[in-house]
């Protein structure tokens, strides 16, 4: 029987982490796919879908204005129980903890359809990042099936009294993406590259000055080590990075970069500064030393390694610790890379096997497990009926 699956992508992130679980789950005979497209970060999604081969199948009809986050969200739950309404599909797929997530997860529920979610348990048990973790910590309890990318998401879910049998430990699917569109060696580099990527909310303000003007002392004090700061879509971000780039001339602020391009980037990078979560878990995949522009973080599993620092929005603490990386590097090398602590690269194929599980099509998919660790207890490797 012939089951209809809607994927809800509404951001970049979201399309970069859900088009490789598309085209697994097209590869399954029992599934017809709808991509649904919530327009929250406008054409580049489409752009990201085309990379991984998939494209936009349907769009939300909203009426968005200037209204924040609430009426953001409200408008996109009506569109999307509207969508639901009109397809009536068997399951709604989101992914992470974006309001495009939010919005599906709480229109699917509220419908009576079973919702998967992608990236699920992440948790800093703190107010941030925001708006970021609360919709994590929503979106748990109206979800059926939760795809952990890690044990310790996992393990949060079941502190947390999810359900054991509704959590499948699938590994990140970044690390999918990434290995796809990075396999090959990138090109070798004259001089060392610095990539610097800064949207986080609670950034803005003066913590995104305080950024922009260590960037400006890095620039100054090695000269011979390129800076490209990758700004965000909000033309006030990257105000702030440009007026401290400007009149030197191994810093560059470039617009929003395609995926491929800054994939292949983030290669030939010698250190990444950065608030990004998918950034984090990337660099974890290309064993790059990795400085995190945030007070506390979701993805604590890379924090293990340590070429990952955790140093806030601290001016002085971010030079300390980036010219400690920079002054012991040797000749740029190029990256490739490989399994790590948030996936090994099938964990597209987990989730499209854990969509077929939920709903009683397929066996159960082993957990992802690295290097080390526990079996979800109680569940068997057996068909789940909804």
């Amino acid at each position: 029987m012939i089951r209809r699956v809607c994927v809800v992508v509404g951001t970049r992130p979201e399309a970069i982490k859900l088009g490789v679980v598309v085209q697994a789950l097209r590869e399954r005979p029992w599934a017809h796919v709808d991509v649904l497209a919530t327009g929250q970060h406008g054409s580049v999604v489409e752009e990201v879908l085309t990379t991984f081969g998939c494209s936009v199948t349907r769009r939300v009809a909203t009426e968005r204005g200037e209204g924040g986050l609430s009426l953001l969200t409200a408008d996109l739950i009506a569109g999307l129980g509207r969508e639901f309404q009109r397809t009536a599909p068997d399951l709604v797929v989101v992914q992470g903890d974006t309001t495009s997530a939010l919005a599906g997860a709480v229109a699917g529920y509220l419908d009576g359809i079973p919702v998967a979610h992608v990236e699920a348990g992440l948790r800093s048990y703190d107010r941030l990042p925001f708006p970021e973790e609360a919709n994590r910590r929503l979106i748990a309890p109206l979800a059926a099936l939760h795809l952990a990318p890690t044990v310790s998401a996992r393990d949060n879910l079941l502190a947390e009294r999810v359900p054991g049998d509704g959590v499948v430990v699938s590994g990140n699917t970044v690390v999918d993406a990434l290995l796809r569109i990075a396999r090959e060696d990138g090109p070798r580099r004259s001089r060392h590259l610095v990539l610097v990527t800064a949207h986080r909310r609670e950034s803005w303000g003066e913590p995104l000055r305080q950024v922009a003007r260590v960037v400006n002392r890095l620039a100054r004090a090695y000269g011979q080590v390129e800076f490209l700061v990758a700004t965000h879509m909000n033309p006030a971000v990257r105000a702030v990075f440009e007026r401290e780039a400007e009149g030197l001339p191994n810093v560059r602020c470039a617009p929003p970069l395609p995926y491929v391009r800054f994939a292949r980037l983030l290669t030939t990078a010698t250190m990444v500064i950065t608030d990004s979560g998918g950034i984090q878990e990337e660099a974890a995949a290309l064993r790059l030393p990795l400085l995190v522009m945030r007070e506390t973080t979701e993805r604590r599993d890379g924090l293990s390694d340590p070429s990952t620092h955790l140093v806030g929005t601290d001016d002085a603490l971010i030079f300390k610790t980036a010219s400690a990386v920079l002054d012991r590097v040797g000749e740029p090398e190029p990256r490739v890379p490989g399994p790590c602590v948030y996936g090994d690269g099938r964990a597209a194929e987990r989730t499209a096997a854990a969509c077929g599980w939920l709903l009683g099509l397929e066996d159960r998919p082993r957990d992802f497990v690295w290097p080390a660790g526990r079996s979800l207890a109680g569940v068997s490797a057996t068909r789940r009926q909804t």
